[in-house]
């Protein structure tokens, strides 16, 4: 009942505004440079309305949208019918409509081909007592798709007499990344749906179109895409680096981001592969504008896997409560990201199986400084940095610490 309530509504305040334009479009006949236009058919509003004669069809037809459209949602307040209402103001089609002028003269107009192509014999100029009349938008019948190797691939409203090309036209073309586009498949179903028959085409071919074609442009998939891998760290050029597809060895990448830096760490550098939620960690601990977030978002770890990992390894350990915090966040940072096992000190010897290693799209690499401090925790008299000394071992690390506290115990 609600949405017949709504319908009756829109349809009536559609009505309304047609009316009081047309009696304000007779009288502004009087003025000079004025004609009247009838719009009829399937379209936001209908009626006779007042147009310049310097104007052409479209541009009639989009100022007549946009000030209809204009006012009827200015009324609406509720976003359920907000959205319901702009569905309806848009349900109308750009191919197909017919031009009659007072001279018995009858015209089939694409203005949706015009917007393509801007070819003006889809857009002539206006003249008095013009009709316009817009077909019915059946498209969920009365249509046809392009897919493939085209610059816009859609669904579009099909109209008798409808070939190949305007098909690939209205598409804006074959896309100039694909290489030898020579052939194209259409698709077309039986009229009870039960049998397909594939009718193939060569691409420059006039093949006749019908209701329900679904064409597609063949070509093979072009792997000229934006393969890349990030490298964080002490190396002397740090950023994106661009690799092949699967192809590209670490060793290579590293020799393009600069070599590593006297200061890097190999023991603690890290390899991350691409699908993994370091990314995430990365961009909203740190900052980094990392795009297309969501695809690192994919594969969260398991909580219930997360908890029994968690609580096994607890299990096996004595750990204070402080020492607990430090090896959940760990524990979880752990399981985020898709470490893989490798020696970075091998990375540059050529002869090494690590320095062939293949890297893949979305893999990071990040190279720590070499470490200047220990940090100490724990059941210590003074827990934090201590200035790291080469050759020093854990006691001596212990002892700039403070020593150990009285609930130390020593195991």
């Amino acid at each position: 009942m609600k949405k017949l309530i709504f319908l009756f509504s829109f349809l009536s305040v559609v009505s309304l505004f047609a009316q009081t334009d047309e009696r304000s479009g007779f009288s502004n006949l009087l003025q000079a440079g004025t004609i009247s236009v009838t719009i009829g058919g399937d379209f936001i509003v209908t009626g006779s309305f007042p147009a310049f004669v310097t104007e052409r069809v479209d541009q009639f037809v989009s100022r007549l949208y946009k000030e209809t459209s204009g006012k009827l949602l200015a009324n609406i307040n509720a976003s359920y019918q907000l959205d319901e209402l702009k569905k309806k103001i848009d349900d109308f089609s750009l191919r197909g409509i017919t031009l009659k002028r007072s001279s018995g003269e009858i015209q089939t107009l694409d203005l949706q081909k015009f917007r393509v192509n801007v070819e003006f014999v889809n857009n002539p100029y206006l003249k008095n007592d013009d009709v316009i009349i817009f077909p019915d938008n059946d498209i969920e019948r009365n249509f046809f798709t392009v897919e493939g190797a085209v610059n816009n691939p859609d669904k579009f409203f099909y109209v008798e007499g409808d070939d190949l090309q305007d098909a690939l036209e209205l598409a804006r073309g074959i896309n100039k990344a694909y290489e030898n586009v020579k052939r194209v498949d259409i698709h077309r179903l039986s009229y009870d749906g039960q049998k397909m028959n594939v009718v193939m085409s060569d691409i420059d071919s006039v093949t006749l179109l019908q209701r329900g074609d679904r064409i597609v442009v063949v070509a093979d998939e072009t792997q000229r895409k934006e393969f890349n891998v990030i490298v964080l760290g002490e190396v002397n050029r740090p950023g994106v680096i661009p690799i092949t597809k699967n192809n590209t060895s670490i060793k290579e990448v590293i020799e393009d981001a600069g070599g590593f830096t006297e200061m890097a760490s190999l023991k603690k550098a890290k390899l991350f592969r691409g699908s993994s939620n370091i990314r995430f960690i990365l961009e909203k601990e740190f900052g980094l504008d990392l795009e297309d977030l969501s695809e690192y978002l994919k594969g969260w770890p398991n909580p219930f896997l997360f908890e029994y990992e968690k609580n096994t390894m607890l299990r096996m350990s004595n750990l204070t409560e402080a020492d607990t915090i430090f090896f959940l966040a760990d524990e979880q940072i752990r399981q985020m990201t898709n470490e893989a096992s490798i020696d970075f000190t091998d990375v540059m010897d050529e002869n090494s199986e690590t320095s062939s290693l293949k890297l893949e799209e979305g893999d990071i690499i990040i190279i720590p400084p070499k470490a200047t401090t220990v940090y100490v925790f724990g059941q210590v008299a003074h827990p934090g940095l201590v200035k790291y000394l080469e050759g020093k071992d854990f006691k001596y690390y212990i002892s700039a610490a403070g020593g150990l506290g009285e609930l130390a115990r020593e195991e």
